[in-house]
């Protein structure tokens, strides 16, 4: 929020960390000298001293660090620092000698010449140096906290965006590949003018409405999945006769939420290596348990011994991907491919 409003008002934001400050200074002195020093006073000289600090937080925060530190030119960055400083003091002592003494109506010393204003180092140091410099490096390091925040911000935006982008991008890989895989499906029945070409119709459209329409978001409702599991299930069925088996075990104790079209693509991948490439019984075994925490999805398919299964393909692939993204650190996602059957099984940490 304190970032924000920075980032949106610079100068206001400038504005009140110099004023609270010269009002923690002023509380200090009248807190001290109240009873020595009257509160004009004091405010002359907080703020001719408030003056050098200022000056000091800004050419250390915009020109020191950014000029010489950044591109690590480190001695020069030593050189100017030293060359600021020194002059800074140097004015802060001629503005107390010449402007608040004679402000509190003391007479300049004429013992310290120009000369020893210049040369006392001593004085220079321990009364202008460490109470100018220790504020202009407080606000130095407050200033680089602020950049790197800032810098983590946008890079954080910046991984956001990019996944979101390869999301849609493999969303729009994934659904004209189960797309064409159907039409292809109608398309041999209307051939061999089946009766069920307008049931496979049907199926479809409620297909493409919840494709189109009901899983733009992040996150679905898993009931919204399992009836489009439904749906395809029912389209491919179509396609052959009693030889395939297909058992679906559905428990949802709990309504929760899962990122869309993930089911879809590990049973499309059953279907497509399974029951497409089988010339005798396919039997494809889908089991679904969702929780509040956890849903669990597994599904097994038979295939011929002499046609592997390639866990690399498409539909797997860019579920790997999609998985990494939505669910990083909360899934795990087992392949296993023992004689005759290929099992995928998936976990999801809802919680």
């Amino acid at each position: 929020m304190i970032l924000d409003f920075n980032s949106r008002h610079r100068v206001v934001s400038h504005m009140v960390f110099w004023i609270l400050l010269l009002s923690v200074q002023l509380s200090s002195s009248n807190y001290y000298n109240s009873e020595q020093v009257s509160f004009s006073n004091n405010l002359m000289g907080d703020g001719t001293n408030l003056l050098a600090q200022i000056s000091a937080a800004y050419f250390l925060a915009y020109f020191v660090v950014p000029k010489f530190i950044y591109t690590e030119k480190y001695l020069s960055a030593i050189l100017y620092f030293i060359l600021c400083s020194y002059s800074i003091c140097v004015l802060s002592r001629l503005s107390v000698i010449h402007i608040e003494e004679p402000w509190y109506g003391t007479k300049p010393n004429p013992k310290e010449t120009l000369g020893e204003i210049f040369t006392d180092i001593a004085k220079l140091v321990y009364v202008y140096f460490f109470r100018i410099f220790s504020v202009a490096f407080v606000f130095m390091l407050l200033k680089l906290l602020k950049d790197q925040l800032l810098i983590q911000k946008r890079t954080l935006s910046l991984e956001k965006e990019k996944a979101e982008t390869e999301l849609k991008l493999l969303k729009t890989q994934l659904n004209p590949h189960f797309l064409f895989n159907t039409l292809n499906n109608i398309y041999s029945l209307s051939l061999c003018s089946s009766p069920v070409t307008s049931t496979s119709i049907g199926r479809l459209s409620e297909i493409l409405d919840y494709l189109l329409y009901r899983c733009n978001s992040a996150y679905v409702p898993v009931s919204g999945e399992i009836h489009l599991l439904q749906n395809y299930i029912g389209l491919e069925k179509l396609r052959y006769d009693e030889r395939l088996k297909i058992n679906f075990n559905c428990q949802v104790s709990e309504q929760v939420e899962i990122a869309p079209m993930i089911l879809l693509s590990i049973l499309e991948n059953a279907f497509k290596h399974g029951a497409g490439n089988d010339a005798g019984e396919p039997v494809i075994q889908i089991d679904l348990r969702a929780s509040k925490d956890l849903l669990a999805f597994k599904v097994i398919n038979t295939f011929l011994i002499k046609d592997p299964v390639d866990a690399d393909n498409i539909g797997l692939s860019n579920l790997t991907r999609q998985l990494d993204l939505l669910y990083p650190q909360k899934h795990t996602l087992l392949i296993t491919q023992t004689e005759n059957l290929f099992t995928v099984d998936l976990k999801l940490n809802l919680a």
